[in-house]
């Protein structure tokens, strides 16, 4: 089955030099750094590139010389999105502009002080969406339930030259005590974030068509949300031109206890932003079912 094994790529020494580009060089020229990384994978990442054709190919329906420009401009987009991430941490938010769509639905999510979930997806950089609220002064805490299976390396070298995240993580462990803490920020109006697009093996998962195929899906995000008595919103930060971001928050219209439902509307909101946003896809791994054979 489409998997995700929990870690991303990149090596120490790339991050360092990327870093080194955006304080040095200053953000766009670093993006010049890019051209030459976005070509490296495009020529020798070949199980991310099968992924990706298949995802260009197949489910966009993309012809095959514009499937290969926009698989090398994938990689180049993710560059961007690194980057971006890296400097508004390091104190450069200062640098982008931001747009919000939707706000009135997180104002009222917290006016009904029950806390709420959030579901987003890899797709975009959902990761900067703090530094949206705290631009709305939305005073509210974030609570992103994780795994933690990132290379710990690069982890601690990120948090050594960047500012330190407001948001708290939750992570899902075996002896379910995640579950626990997810109700207690609840009761404390705070907000839990889930990812929705990956799951790992041995992880209870459900099916769900996404731009025509079926694909799997963690149960998890979808079985818990539906079940607690808080508003369900699906949140996304999307790249655009400029050094410009665009947060679109939706509010879920599904019934409680009903999971596929929520998983169905989940699945319709990715496809949206997909459609105006094909190039911000970054599940690098065998994501649909037919992508395997």
């Amino acid at each position: 089955m489409s998997q995700w094994d929990g870690k991303s790529k990149g090596t120490l020494l790339g991050y360092k030099i990327f870093v080194f580009c955006i304080k040095k060089l200053g953000i766009k020229t670093a993006y010049t750094v890019l051209v030459f990384v976005a070509f490296y994978y495009f020529m020798f990442a070949r199980k991310s590139n099968k992924a990706t054709w298949y995802y260009l190919r197949e489910r966009l329906k993309y012809s095959y010389f514009k499937s290969v420009a926009m698989l090398y401009k994938s990689y180049f987009t993710f560059g961007q999105i690194i980057l971006d991430k890296t400097a508004i941490s390091a104190g450069l938010r200062s640098k982008f502009t931001y747009e919000f769509d939707g706000i009135d639905v997180l104002k009222q999510l917290l006016a009904e002080k029950r806390g709420g979930v959030l579901i987003s997806a890899h797709i975009g950089n959902f990761e900067i969406a703090e530094h949206f609220f705290a631009d709305i002064d939305l005073e509210c805490q974030i609570n992103l339930v994780t795994t933690d299976l990132e290379h710990s390396v690069i982890k601690e070298y990120l948090e050594s030259v960047t500012q330190k995240s407001s948001i708290k993580f939750i992570i899902v462990r075996d002896d379910m005590s995640h579950i626990f803490e997810i109700n207690n920020a609840l009761s404390n109006n705070e907000l839990i974030c889930f990812t929705g697009d990956r799951y790992f093996e041995g992880t209870k998962s459900m099916t769900e068509s996404l731009l025509g195929e079926e694909a799997h899906f963690p149960a998890g995000p979808f079985l818990i949300a539906s079940r607690l008595k808080v508003p369900v919103v699906f949140v996304y930060v999307m790249k655009e031109p400029k050094l410009h971001y665009h947060l679109y928050a939706r509010m879920a219209e599904v019934k409680q206890r009903d999971e596929k439902g929520l998983l169905k509307a989940y699945t319709q909101s990715v496809e949206a932003m997909l459609e105006k946003y094909p190039l911000q896809w970054f599940n690098y791994f065998m994501f649909w079912h037919k992508s395997e054979k």
